[in-house]
């Protein structure tokens, strides 16, 4: 073979090399761009709208935050208010994916009208109904009763139409019998934090909350406790809503509240776990 036949041979063999070397250079960036970056679990970015009771505010922020931490996929948005109140707007088709009752009634109705999940509802927690007065009260007030007294102008309460808070407030005083002495000093709040805040601010002389917004505020102490047969049957359901886009994800969000990490935050704030 001449040397310049041997030059040819020689051009021919680079050009083949690199040829190859683009051809495969480009197999691995369709390969690459195919299953997403090595190491690396590409989940869709999911929020999901979560409806609770007012009382739950500091607790599920809290849990929020740190579910958010474990799936980073996930951004959370909450709306908290009176459980009446959000039942009323799921039924008239806000985007919600998970609802967290302060009461059974609401999430009842929602699952009679076929708006939930019903494989997903579960108890998640237990409260207590408490009365409450400002810290400098000088009212001797230690019971419900005390209530009847004449220096007790004004008591707040939750709405017992929207508020289970209320409700339950509205169903101790009239197990002790004293609704038709106190009912003129009952002035309605639109859910239990406000209450909390109409005590807190000394515009009313009691108020009847949760305990657990108690663990929330300095300003407020209990004077009593409602009667064990209303504290009873207080517990907190949750469920998917049916017409939630992130079926999954919400799934996903409602087992995490039933973890053991969910739990010491749900206890820090003076919540116990259902027992059923």
């Amino acid at each position: 073979m001449s040397l310049f036949e041997s030059k040819v041979v020689k051009i021919l063999e680079d050009d083949l090399k690199r040829n190859i070397l683009v051809t495969v250079s480009i197999i691995l960036i369709m390969l690459a761009l195919s299953v997403g970056p090595v190491g690396c679990t590409d989940k869709t970015p999911v929020t999901l709208n979560v409806s609770a009771a007012a009382s739950l505010t500091d607790a599920l922020k809290e849990v929020n935050s740190l579910f958010t931490q474990k799936n980073t996929n996930v951004t959370i948005t909450p709306n908290f208010a009176s459980s009446g109140t959000l039942q009323k707007q799921i039924e008239q088709g806000a985007p919600v994916d998970v609802f967290i009752s302060a009461a059974a009634v609401q999430m009842d109705t929602l699952e009679k009208g076929n708006l939930i999940v019903t494989e997903s509802r579960k108890n998640l927690l237990n409260n207590r109904v408490v009365l409450i007065i400002p810290n400098d009260s000088t009212l001797s007030i230690t019971s419900f009763t005390d209530l009847t007294n004449d220096r007790v102008k004004k008591i707040a309460i939750g709405d017992p139409k929207s508020v289970p808070a209320g409700t339950y407030g509205k169903q101790a005083i009239d197990l002790l019998g004293i609704t038709a002495q106190i009912e003129s000093k009952l002035v309605l709040g639109s859910d239990v934090r406000q209450v909390l805040s109409y005590v807190e601010t000394g515009n009313v002389d009691a108020g009847i909350v949760y305990s657990t917004d108690t663990v929330v505020s300095t300003k407020v102490k209990i004077a009593a406790n409602a009667p064990d047969e209303i504290n009873a049957k207080i517990v907190y359901p949750v469920a998917v809503i049916k017409a939630s886009q992130n079926t999954d994800a919400a799934q996903d969000y409602v087992d995490f509240l039933f973890t053991k990490e969910a739990k010491v935050i749900f206890e820090k704030y003076g919540f116990s776990m259902a027992s059923k």
